[in-house]
């Protein structure tokens, strides 16, 4: 899996995935910021399916520049203005 990403304070970014025997995304990712700084980092990523068919993704991540700061986050698919109407 891959992607890129922007928004907020970052011009650009990358991230690459791998998905592993037991459902989860081990991931790799970097970007720039408008301040100029190159961030790089990991995370481990695991899917659970909602059941209105969206997706929640419970992540443990560390930079792997700067301060290498640790953490977790969950991430929640969001319905699109289409989904709900449709």
């Amino acid at each position: 899996m891959w992607a890129t990403y922007e928004g907020g304070e970052i011009l650009y970014g990358t991230l690459v995935a791998k998905v592993l025997d037991d459902g989860s995304l081990d991931m790799r990712y970097s970007h720039i910021d408008r301040a100029g700084e190159l961030m790089t980092g990991r995370c481990r990523s695991t899917p659970e399916l909602l059941p209105d068919g969206r997706l929640r993704l419970h992540e443990s991540w560390q930079w792997t520049s700067g301060d290498c700061s640790a953490g977790q986050s969950t991430i929640e698919e969001i319905k699109s203005r289409t989904q709900t109407e449709g």
